[in-house]
């Protein structure tokens, strides 16, 4: 069997294991070859044997193109605190198709992000949780209540509608503009921007932006920064671990996939990590500025295009 034709079997093999695992609503018989976790269906056979079979069946240009793309994906992640699941699903999504792509991004995205929450401890984690707590609340409750809005609105033109005001504020940033939310303002803006995300969130499944450009007009420290990111990002990352678990996006097909790509994010991970330590606050700004500004002209392509 060529590679071509590997690639083609695997494909079909995970699209159509998704499919049955989003059908399987009856109870399972007792002699199943699956574990019911309440309403997951976790494989029993997902062992070291069978990781290394169904990571066999990936055709190896794919797999290389795949741990590269993750690499990347990690260094940006560890130089500016975001980035993974853009960079994953536009490159990972070039060759693959888009659940495998969504499946490939959801255990390094969990790891990465609770690296970057507990980076500096426990102690000052908690402390940047508490500091960020009605944000966080709002946050995804409007994430919960929005989410059950997908049918209703389209995705495409909430990409355009979130991709066009986000290009447009960082270019102005980029510009020399920085915003600064006066004290008075700080309660009811920070609800309004969590509001915001939190409605994206739900419906398009991105919610980072507005966070981003809401901690730069509030002037955070850089580390700081990093860490709030982090802590919100894990909260989502293991809500998205859960759902896709429920779903079938995750399953024996698709599972070693994404356990294989936490190697390179990790390593880019820490190398930007390393980059970020020389970065000074202002570089710091501006380099979250560039990559925000990537991802709204990537929100665009996906509004415009798929």
């Amino acid at each position: 069997m060529t590679d071509a034709e590997s690639a083609e079997e695997f494909f079909a093999d995970v699209l159509t294991n998704a499919a049955s695992q989003r059908n399987k609503n009856t109870e399972m018989p007792k002699d199943s070859n699956e574990y019911d976790a309440g309403k997951f269906r976790l494989p029993r056979e997902l062992g070291a044997f069978a990781m290394i079979d169904a990571l066999a069946e990936i055709a190896m240009p794919l797999l290389a193109a795949s741990l590269m793309v993750a690499l990347f994906a990690g260094f940006i992640k560890g130089a500016v605190g975001f980035g993974v699941p853009m960079i994953v699903i536009s490159g990972i999504g070039s060759f693959m198709p888009a659940e495998v792509a969504v499946a490939a991004l959801i255990i390094p995205t969990l790891i990465t992000n609770f690296v970057q929450a507990f980076r500096n401890g426990l102690t000052n984690a908690w402390s940047s949780f508490l500091k960020f707590w009605r944000y966080n609340l709002v946050l995804f409750v409007m994430i919960l209540l929005s989410a059950q809005l997908v049918t209703v609105f389209p995705e495409k033109p909430l990409l355009l509608v979130l991709g066009g005001p986000l290009v447009v504020f960082t270019l102005i940033q980029l510009a020399g503009w920085q915003p600064k939310i006066r004290k008075e303002f700080e309660r009811v803006t920070e609800l309004s921007v969590a509001i915001i995300a939190g409605f994206f969130g739900g419906l398009a499944g991105v919610w980072g932006p507005p966070t981003i450009l809401y901690l730069n007009a509030l002037e955070i420290p850089k580390v700081e920064h990093i860490r709030i990111q982090g802590i919100m990002y894990l909260m989502g990352s293991a809500m998205l671990l859960i759902a896709h678990l429920g779903s079938g996006v995750l399953n024996e097909k698709t599972i070693p996939y994404s356990v294989i790509l936490v190697a390179p994010v990790l390593a880019g991970q820490f190398v930007g990590m390393r980059m970020q330590n020389r970065f000074n606050q202002q570089l710091f700004r501006r380099a979250t500025l560039f990559v925000l500004m990537i991802a709204g002209f990537n929100l665009l392509r996906r509004g415009l295009i798929g």
